[in-house]
């Protein structure tokens, strides 16, 4: 693997220069905003609505760039955006399972970067909050709120390491456990033989029997959308590296193999879903930037030629990134664009993204620049 992060030095290091010149710009027109996807070049702000599931992205970009640069005005924004959560922790009624990306992104980073002991205790109370979303007789963690108790979602694979990280930071097992609970559930019915995985599964609430299996934000049920293949990939080898169950590492393997079969017909962009028709031709940028941070961690867990198989692979998928996605300029604030929120345009038409931003395709392509900088 070291032969592979020389060969491609110049990528990573001269990638790495370009976003940082980037953010060192959007950084001061964003400040201590909630983007989500630019308008007419520009980024927007979600602060009137700030329960919404992408709010702290933002805040992540802005911890990775302090952590490299020591520029405390990425510090300060970052800080700031947290503080104004606050709102939301408190508030409770909009809180559901997301909370993981929304905390883990800002009071996690923040307290690890910083040793801030309120930035600890505001993840530990989202812990507690995600935990308690667990259906014990059903076995999983619901989505959402509202009347659908039954539901639960691949994106939560993501929510979990901030249990897996809570059970660590307070030496309490439980948390763990509803971890692993989730895990194994989602391995059990999300994901299907040939290693694509359904989005949204309905479980019945007494005892976690499949009743149906939504299409969710892919194409149709039964198909295979990307980000939830990417979210899954890279939520199992995290799932892996907390509690080194094989289960999960081999799950992440056989869900990468399904995309990977697929990227090379797309130029290593994912399309929306890998089972939608030809036309119209939509891509999912973040799908191959979340996709690329869960290969390169799969990369650390295996041996041998397994890791030149998914560090080259996630070369590929951003190298196809950095040169048909990325926005260098000043035309757009945001660093890729060729993102899909969904196949189908949903009733939240703000919320709707078709072949633009998003926050968190740019948060993970820099999390996954950044991690190959450090192996460097």
């Amino acid at each position: 693997m070291e032969n592979i992060l020389q060969e491609n030095q110049s990528f990573i290091q001269h990638t790495w220069e370009k976003i940082e010149a980037k953010l060192a710009k959007t950084s001061k027109q964003i400040k201590d905003g909630m983007p989500y996807t630019t308008r007419e070049g520009h980024y927007d702000d979600w602060q009137d609505d700030a329960s919404w599931w992408t709010n702290t992205f933002w805040t992540g970009i802005l911890w990775h760039m302090y952590a490299e640069t020591k520029d405390d005005a990425y510090k300060q924004y970052a800080q700031s955006i947290e503080e104004k959560m606050d709102e939301v922790l408190h508030g409770y009624d909009e809180l559901h399972h997301d909370v993981g990306f929304m905390w883990l992104l800002s009071s996690v980073m923040n307290n690890e970067l910083t040793g801030d002991e309120k930035a600890r205790k505001r993840a530990m109370l989202a812990a507690n909050v995600l935990s308690a979303r667990a259906n014990i007789a059903g076995g999983y963690i619901r989505a959402w709120n509202g009347d659908n108790g039954g539901w639960a979602i691949i994106d939560c694979m993501m929510n979990i390491p901030l249990l897996f990280w809570a059970s660590e930071q307070s030496s309490d097992a439980r948390f763990k456990h509803i971890g692993i609970m989730h895990a194994d559930k989602t391995l059990k019915d999300f994901v299907r033989e040939d290693g694509s995985v359904n989005h949204i599964v309905i479980f019945d609430e007494n005892n976690g029997e499949v009743l149906d299996t939504p299409r969710g934000q892919g194409y149709e049920s039964g198909s295979a959308w990307s980000r939830g293949q990417s979210w899954a990939i890279y939520g199992f080898a995290q799932a892996y590296h907390w509690t080194k169950k094989p289960e999960y590492l081999h799950a992440a393997k056989r869900i990468a193999h399904y995309a990977l079969s697929s990227l090379a017909l797309s130029g290593y962009v994912p399309p929306c879903d890998y089972r939608q028709p030809a036309s119209p031709a939509k891509l999912d940028s973040s799908a191959g930037a979340i996709m690329a941070c869960g290969l390169i961690e799969m990369a650390k867990a295996v041996p041998g030629v397994e890791k030149e198989l998914y560090m080259q692979s996630a070369l590929l998928m951003l190298k196809a990134l950095d040169e048909k996605c990325a926005v260098w300029d000043d035309s757009d604030a945001c660093i890729l664009t060729n993102g899909t929120s969904a196949y189908f345009d949903g009733d939240f038409q703000r919320a709707s993204v078709q072949n633009g931003a998003l926050i968190y395709g740019d948060y993970y392509f820099v999390e996954a620049i950044r991690k190959l900088k450090k192996e460097l």
